[in-house]
């Protein structure tokens, strides 16, 4: 087991009342593992409203002032500290076996455009044995096609575009893997929240939200990752959907240009008895939000 320090500092220039939307709270599977509150503090203080959405998602409503509004959380969670369950064994279940619920996992979305995929994945994935290997060959694919680069990123890309484009960041990853396994009738949800530099390098580039997806086989979710392509520490989910456009993490109906976004999500690592609060603190133990 292993304890994680999340959290974030986000702040918008609001010229005018402004309604918005924000999916920051973690997903209601996690919240039995949190060992600290999971607030989300607004400055100036602002009058908010959650609710869940039509996916169980967290959301949180509010009226935003004119000025700048700034948006905080801190918290820490318990974690496996396992990386992501990988069983090479599992088996895909036929379209017709598939639970009601899942069925919507299977179909186009917004940016998740499988028509102009379908005849290509399955030329290109046919001959793969169903069940992990399949969705594993995909990520591998994906993986290799796309090249990361923050600099291309743009928000309205589809996963075709990304397919012919081949750059992208992680949502863009997410999507085409997402949309390839639908295209072999694998239910595929996109997934977003917290992914720390747990168990890898440090990712010298300043943190964001991760994005990755699940897979339903033989009756259950499994976790997958284009874009980094191996079991990653330290995962804790904050919304599933369809795709991009289901998970945003801000939702303006108005002007709001954003000012500042930093993430945090760090293992917080023991400190031995004989050191004192002092020496922790010099040891670079750290339990303040800081952006990377």
């Amino acid at each position: 087991m292993m304890e994680i320090r999340a959290g974030f500092d986000i702040a918008f220039d609001i010229p005018r009342p402004t309604p918005m939307i924000f999916m920051l709270t973690i997903h209601p599977s996690r919240l039995a593992d949190l060992l600290t509150d999971h607030r989300i503090a607004f400055t100036p203080p602002t009058i908010s409203h959650d609710y869940k959405d039509m996916f169980g998602n967290l959301c949180t409503r509010i009226l935003a002032p004119p000025g700048e509004i700034q948006i905080k959380s801190d918290f820490v969670i318990a974690d496996s500290g396992l990386p992501d369950a990988v069983n090479r064994q599992v088996a895909q279940l036929l379209v017709e076996r598939l639970p009601d619920d899942v069925l919507a996992y299977l179909v186009g979305s917004r940016y998740c455009d499988t028509q102009k995929l379908s005849d290509f994945a399955w030329s290109t994935f046919g001959a793969v044995p169903a069940g992990w290997r399949r969705v594993q060959t995909i990520c591998d694919y994906v993986h290799d096609r796309i090249a990361f680069s923050y600099s291309h990123a743009r928000s309205d890309r589809t996963a075709s575009e990304a397919h012919d484009e081949r750059t992208g960041v992680c949502r863009d990853y997410a999507h085409l893997a997402v949309t390839l396994c639908r295209c072999m009738n694998i239910p595929a949800r996109y997934c977003t929240g917290y992914l720390g530099d747990i168990g890898v390098p440090r990712d010298p580039a300043p943190m964001d939200f991760s994005t990755w997806f699940e897979a339903y086989l033989d009756g259950g979710w499994y976790t997958f990752d284009a874009r980094h392509n191996i079991p990653r520490i330290g995962r804790i989910v904050m919304a599933r959907g369809r795709d991009a456009a289901d998970v945003a993490i801000s939702t303006n109906f108005g002007p709001a240009e954003l000012t500042r976004f930093n993430i945090v999500a760090d293992e917080v690592k023991p400190v031995p008895i004989h050191e004192s609060p002092a020496t922790a603190a010099e040891s670079g133990v750290s339990f303040a939000l800081t952006a990377f």
